[in-house]
């Protein structure tokens, strides 16, 4: 069988400003009808570009040429050092999360005092006691969030987040709220928790927390969907645009029994790679969404 090889010139836009140009760009192929959008997400990757908006793919030609080189694997270097890395906000009395949902009441069922008359002498305990909705704090949304026949909290599978290898994709500083599958193409998000830091994070606690956050496009879901992520995370308010009544990325990605992790923290002080991932929800039959205590470990 000859090989097939893809001549073309190409121009790419940063989310941050300047770009690059190239021309008379090569890349082995194995069929004649490799897309625009393949051959974006080959420059990015090949050229290691971050904040990449858009590429634009001219003059495509191919040509009959023998490849010039093997499939490349991603690895992970693991370390011998153990660092556990907290990714969740704190979960308080009053406050919140989302607005137009109520704020959690957390107060005592039995506090120490009223324990007095249970217990032996100096014997005392505390039961807590909360109200709150599944839309709390840092949380996970199932496919149940979304889809009536998708799977709630007791059948989402560990596997999927509960020591998985993690990506860390940064767009923090980027121009344009809207972040696109060009983002991810430098990425290897297969098999991966992939975990967007965008910095929004840092308005927590304040009203600018609920307007013009930074959110996925519905064309960066079906990548991540299409390149195998296992589970995708996000530090904004949501992993969607909250402006209009449709939820692209969410129908996307628990459409496809892919977990959601929204409102997440401290996304800088993880590596790009070379961690894994956990944010496991206790087993509650009947719910889509609860919150999570995310974590990382490195090492």
């Amino acid at each position: 069988m000859t090989d097939l090889r893809v001549i073309f010139d190409f121009e790419v836009d940063f989310s941050n400003g300047g770009g690059i140009q190239g021309q008379d760009f090569r890349l082995d192929i194995d069929s004649a009808n490799v897309s625009d959008d393949v051959l974006s997400a080959h420059i990015i990757r090949d050229l290691r570009l971050l904040m990449v908006g858009e590429v634009r793919i001219l003059n495509k030609k191919i040509i009959e040429e023998r490849h010039k080189r093997s499939a490349q694997v991603a690895d992970i270097d693991n370390g011998a050092v153990r660092t556990l890395i907290d990714l969740s906000h704190t979960i308080e009395d009053g406050m919140i999360t989302y607005k137009g949902l109520p704020a959690p009441l957390i107060c005592d069922h039995m506090s120490f005092a009223d324990s007095h008359a249970h217990y032996a002498e100096g014997t005392e305990f505390n039961i807590g006691k909360i109200e709150m909705v599944a839309n709390t704090g840092t949380y996970i949304d199932t496919p149940y969030h979304r889809y009536q026949n998708g799977y709630d909290l007791t059948g989402l599978p560990l596997e999927r987040v509960s020591g998985v290898p993690g990506i860390v994709v940064r767009v923090a500083g980027a121009k344009d709220r809207t972040i696109d599958w060009t983002l991810f193409a430098p990425y290897e998000v297969r098999g991966r928790a992939v975990l967007v830091h965008t910095g929004w994070d840092k308005h927590w606690g304040t009203d600018q927390y609920f307007e013009g956050h930074p959110f996925l496009t519905e064309k960066a879901a079906e990548y991540l969907l299409d390149n195998g992520a296992v589970v995708v995370g996000i530090d904004s308010l949501n992993i969607d645009d909250t402006g209009g009544g449709t939820r692209p990325v969410h129908s996307t990605l628990l459409g496809a029994e892919i977990p959601i992790v929204e409102h997440m923290t401290n996304l800088e002080s993880l590596p790009i790679e070379g961690f894994t991932f956990v944010a496991t929800p206790p087993k509650i039959a009947g719910m889509g969404t609860f919150p999570v205590r995310a974590h990382a470990l490195i090492g």
